[in-house]
C-alpha cells in the first residue's frame, strides 16, 4: 500500500485542509497505529490505524461528494431551527457532509456538498480561480453597452470586480437573459454586478463550477459525483 504524507492522507480523508490537519498533528492530536505522532514528515497509508483526539480517521474508500441543485429559499447551511437547509436534502447519505462554498437563499443552482476537507478547501481557496457559470434573468433590455461594463469591471463598495466572460443570451422590452462566468467567491458578486449596471437580478441559477454541470438535476435533486468526475474537478482546478 502507498504511504503518503499523514497530513496529505488526513486531509484527503475529510479532517479538514493540509494545514489545518498540520496543526493538529503539531498539537500531539494525532495517533497512527496506537502512537502519538507529532512529525510532519511522518508518512502512513490506508492500511494504517489513524486517530484524531481519539476518533478513528475515516477511510478513502468513505469519502463522498455530491451535487445538489439547491431551490430558492433554501439557506446554504447543513441545519437552521427557522428555514430551510441543506441538510433537508441529503438526510440519504449516512457520511456527515458539508457545503462547498454557498449560494445566497434566493439563488438556485449547483452547489457541491462532501466529507473530503482537502477537495473542499481547494475548490473555496481563491488562489485556484475556480470559475462558476450563472444565468441569469434580469430587469431591462441589456445592451452591449452593458455586456462591456461586467467584461472591463464595476466599482463595488469592496473594490473593482470583472467578468471572466458575459454572454447575452436574449432580451425583450422589460428583461435579458444573460450568461455570467466568475471565478471570485465575494458575497452575493452576480447581483451586485449586475444592479451595478442597472440592471437588477429577477431569478439567478448557478449552473456549472468548473467543468460539472447541473445537467438533469431537478431543484432539491442530488446525486453521487463518479471518481472520473471527481478527478475532473481536481483536474480543473489544479489540485
Amino acid at each position: 500500500m502507498e504511504q503518503i504524507r499523514l497530513q496529505k492522507l488526513m486531509a484527503e480523508s475529510g479532517v479538514g485542509s493540509r494545514r489545518y490537519c498540520e496543526i493538529l498533528i503539531s498539537a500531539g492530536r494525532v495517533s497512527l497505529n496506537d502512537e502519538i505522532v507529532t512529525e510532519l514528515g511522518t508518512r502512513a497509508s490506508l492500511t494504517d490505524e489513524i486517530r484524531v483526539d481519539g476518533v478513528l480517521l475515516l477511510k478513502r474508500e468513505h469519502i463522498l461528494v455530491v451535487a445538489l441543485n439547491k431551490p430558492t429559499g433554501v439557506v446554504s447551511a447543513m441545519s437552521d431551527p427557522e428555514k430551510r437547509h441543506l441538510g433537508q436534502f441529503v438526510g440519504d447519505y449516512s457520511e456527515r457532509l458539508f457545503h462547498v462554498g454557498r449560494l445566497d437563499e434566493m439563488t438556485e443552482g449547483l452547489i457541491i456538498l462532501t466529507n473530503d476537507g482537502d477537495l473542499a478547501q481547494r475548490l473555496s481557496h481563491p488562489k485556484y480561480e475556480v470559475q462558476k457559470t450563472y444565468m441569469a434573468k434580469v430587469s431591462g433590455k441589456l445592451d452591449p453597452k452593458g455586456i462591456r461594463q461586467l467584461l472591463e469591471g464595476v466599482e463595488l463598495e469592496d473594490g473593482h470586480i470583472k467578468c471572466d466572460r458575459a454572454i447575452l443570451k436574449g432580451n425583450s422590452a422589460d428583461s435579458s437573459l444573460i450568461e455570467v462566468v466568475i471565478h471570485s467567491g465575494r458575497n452575493r458578486i452576480v447581483r451586485r454586478m449586475l444592479s451595478a449596471i442597472g440592471h437588477p437580478v429577477e431569478r439567478l441559477i448557478r449552473t456549472h463550477i468548473g467543468g460539472l454541470g447541473l445537467d438533469s438535476l431537478a431543484p432539491g435533486q442530488t446525486r453521487e459525483l463518479t471518481d472520473v468526475e471527481i478527478k475532473s474537478l481536481s483536474q480543473d482546478f489544479d489540485c
